[in-house]
Order: structure tokens, then C-alpha cells, then sequence
């Protein structure tokens, strides 16, 4: 896949495309859904699968403290978008400049003049230009001015474990993260959720414990609800299977909100290396132990349940 940084890198525009638009932030099912149509379209076109992108999310920009947290950082995103079959995927910087041009403007100054689709293809929701004003039907009334056509695909849609049915979108899979509902995200996104994030030093009570953990520093990524997680690490493209801890350690006294890990397994240095821990399912909520030979106690529960899939 060709990556683009800015619009104004894309010169000269595009002859032809079949283009989609949004943020993509997790790449989920529904987004799958979206590139899967515009492969189809793009058969028949030989025109190039466009996704148009932006960094940092607008509402960073306009409203920062309606913003999201991310659920991807921005290079897992474009190599999923990649894994997903775009051809090329440009990202625009969410500046002042391109998030105040009206819904028409965007269309005629961005999308037809960059990128000269054959079809855009997008879901019921999607909103663009100032104040998210564009709408799916504004972009088909435009499609005859412009020579294009506009493909509406339908939303993708999951029962979750209350038996609720619901829409997939990156909103729904943030939700149910930060309830530490990991395995119906994982429903959502096609794939298990996961932080990436460096190795910092800890306090080092897990080894005096003899559970020795990886402390996380992370970011900008949204962190899954309190809890212990069993799941994996990779480290060097090798999958480990760990449990994580995420919350504020209350059987010392709470010092601080923190994700770390425990690796089965593995017991190398791993100070200063980026790693990345995925979540397969919640093991227990944190608690306070009335002593430390009670948490190991858990801690062992912990493993066993990890090892044997419980």
C-alpha cells in the first residue's frame, strides 16, 4: 500500500478512484465492510481502493474535549487498512484550514480536485465539512454535478453477551473496552485489542513476589477497564501468553494507574523495548488482598487460569 502524509503531497491528483473517507480509528468489521465494496467497485473500474484519512482526529482540533481516545495508533492503522486491500491511504493533517470548509466545498475542493472518483463509497452515518454537515444524500445530489456515484453500504451489526443487538462502530468498541468487555470488542474489531507501549521500570514488587511484570508506558491509546486480563505479548514478533493487570494496585496501597504484565514463560530484560499486549478476555476486577501471600495466592489462580484457556 502507498502512503500519502498530506493532502498537498498528492501531486499530481489522482486520474481515478474509488474512495472512502473517515477516521478509521480501530479498523473494525464495518470498516472491512466498507473496502470489501470498494474492491468489488474497483474491479470493475480498474480504478485504485483510496482511503482518505485524518491525523489527529478533527474533534482533537475543534472540540478537545469531546476527543476519543485513539484505539490505534496511527501506523497499526494504516497497515490494517492495508491488510483490508486499500491501494493507497492518505492522510490529512486536521488543520483549522481543511476542518472549516463547508460540506460542498469538501467535495468539490478536496474530493473531486485530489482525488476524481469514479465511486465513494460510505456508510449511513458518515458526516463531513464544517460542523459535520455533508451527509450521505448531499453526496449523492452532488454525484451528477461531479461524474461520480455514491455506494450507502449498510451498517455491520453483532449480538453482544446481554443479547443486545447492536451496531459495530468505533464508539460501541470503546464502550465495551472501557467496561472491560474485551472479548465482545474483539467481536467488533475482527481481532483482539491490544496496547503498544514501551517498557518503563516499575517498583518491582511483582518480582519480589515472583511474578515478575512488564510496566507499560502508553500513550494515547484508550486503556481497557480496570481489571485482570488474560491475553498475550509479543515481544520481537513472538507471542507469549501473560496476564494483565490493569488498575492501581490496591493490595499496596494504590500508587498510581498502571498497565502491567506478566509473562509466561520469559524473563528477559525488557527496559526502553516497545511491546504489545493484546486482551482475550476479563480473568477478575481488581481487588484489595489482605496480604501479599494472599495476592500470590490469586496470582497463581491467575496463571493457571491463563495456561488452561479457564
Amino acid at each position: 500500500m502507498k502512503i500519502i502524509h498530506r493532502l498537498e503531497a498528492l501531486d499530481p491528483p489522482l486520474t481515478h478512484s474509488v474512495l472512502t473517507v473517515g477516521n478509521f480509528d480501530g479498523v473494525h468489521l464495518a470498516h472491512k465492510k466498507l473496502l470489501d465494496q470498494a474492491s468489488a467497485l474497483a474491479a470493475e473500474t480498474n480504478a485504485p481502493i483510496v482511503v482518505l484519512t485524518f491525523e489527529p482526529h478533527p474533534l482533537t482540533i475543534v472540540a478537545p474535549t469531546k476527543a476519543p481516545l485513539r484505539l490505534s495508533p496511527l501506523d497499526e492503522k494504516l497497515r490494517r487498512l492495508a491488510d483490508a486491500g486499500a491501494h493507497i491511504t492518505v492522510v490529512a493533517r486536521s488543520d483549522p484550514s481543511l476542518l472549516t470548509l463547508s460540506a460542498e466545498q469538501f467535495v468539490e475542493d478536496v474530493l473531486i480536485r485530489r482525488f476524481h472518483p469514479t465511486h465513494i463509497v460510505e456508510g449511513p452515518s458518515f458526516g463531513f465539512g464544517k460542523g459535520r454537515k455533508g451527509t450521505p444524500e448531499l453526496l449523492q445530489r452532488l454525484a451528477p454535478q461531479f461524474n461520480f456515484r455514491v455506494r450507502i453500504v449498510e451498517p455491520v451489526s453483532t449480538t453482544l453477551d446481554d443479547g443486545q443487538n447492536a451496531m459495530i462502530s468505533s464508539s460501541l468498541i470503546r464502550s465495551l473496552l472501557f467496561q472491560g468487555r474485551v472479548r465482545e470488542a474483539a467481536r467488533c474489531l475482527g481481532y483482539s485489542y491490544g496496547l503498544t507501549g514501551t517498557v518503563v521500570r516499575g517498583l518491582a514488587r511483582g518480582r519480589t513476589l515472583n511474578f515478575p511484570t512488564a510496566n507499560l508506558d502508553i500513550r494515547d491509546q484508550l486503556i481497557p477497564g480496570d481489571g485482570v486480563y488474560a491475553g498475550r505479548a509479543i515481544v520481537d514478533h513472538t507471542a507469549y501468553a501473560a496476564a494483565t493487570s490493569i488498575g492501581f494496585a490496591p493490595t499496596f496501597g494504590g500508587d498510581g494507574h498502571r498497565v502491567e504484565t506478566h509473562i509466561l514463560g520469559f524473563d528477559a530484560d525488557l527496559y526502553g523495548r516497545t511491546i504489545r499486549v493484546e486482551f482475550d478476555r476479563l480473568l477478575r476486577p481488581q481487588r484489595k488482598f489482605p496480604t501479599p501471600e494472599a495476592l500470590v495466592d490469586q496470582l497463581r489462580r491467575d496463571v493457571h487460569a491463563v495456561t488452561n484457556g479457564e
